[in-house]
């Protein structure tokens, strides 16, 4: 690698390395798991660092990547086992409902980001449309990470009740993003 890509590479690094770490921290509960997206990220930015137009797009390249990092880390996650908190939440063909159960396999082709940019701008708009009842367990469950008894204890709700909220949320998600999901 040439001193002036080391060089640039670096300068990358120092610029974007905060404002990633802070962008991929909110969506992240744990501190290890936002700094291992974070050099998932910079590592894909090293890999891919000759393929890259514009210095005017590297920014919005890596916050990109970081996004993706972290729905797929999210699709990765298993989820708890909602039988050991005493509810069966399942959905009429008995299959759990998760986020992921929404949310399609994509790999990283340029294709494959935009269409999962598109479907994260869906879900946004979903969830601000949401009760904020639903929105709230949601967030907390799926992007947070918290379990269910936390969030319990957080909000003084039941555990019962959260998951039904989250059971909700979940079916809104689908029936609103089923026509965008019909068109890709």
């Amino acid at each position: 690698m040439a001193n002036s890509q080391e060089a640039h590479i670096e300068q990358v690094f120092k610029n974007q390395r905060g404002g990633l770490l802070g962008f991929i921290r909110k969506r992240v509960s744990r501190l290890e798991d936002a700094e291992d997206i974070l050099q998932d990220v910079f590592f894909q930015f090293v890999s891919a660092y000759d393929s890259i137009e514009s210095i005017d797009k590297v920014s919005s390249w890596l916050f990109s990547v970081a996004r993706n990092k972290i729905t797929d880390r999210y699709r990765k996650k298993k989820p708890e086992a909602w039988s050991d908190l005493g509810f069966q939440g399942k959905n009429e063909d008995s299959e759990m409902l998760m986020l992921e159960d929404i949310l399609p396999d994509f790999k990283n082709t340029p294709e494959d980001v935009y269409a999962r940019n598109v479907i994260w701008e869906a879900i946004e708009v979903a969830m601000a449309e949401m009760p904020a009842e639903q929105r709230q367990v949601m967030l907390l469950h799926e992007f947070e990470d918290k379990s269910f008894k936390e969030i319990s204890e957080i909000t003084g709700v039941s555990v019962n009740t959260l998951l039904s909220r989250k059971r909700y949320a979940i079916l809104t998600l689908r029936k609103k993003l089923q026509e965008l999901y019909d068109e890709l």
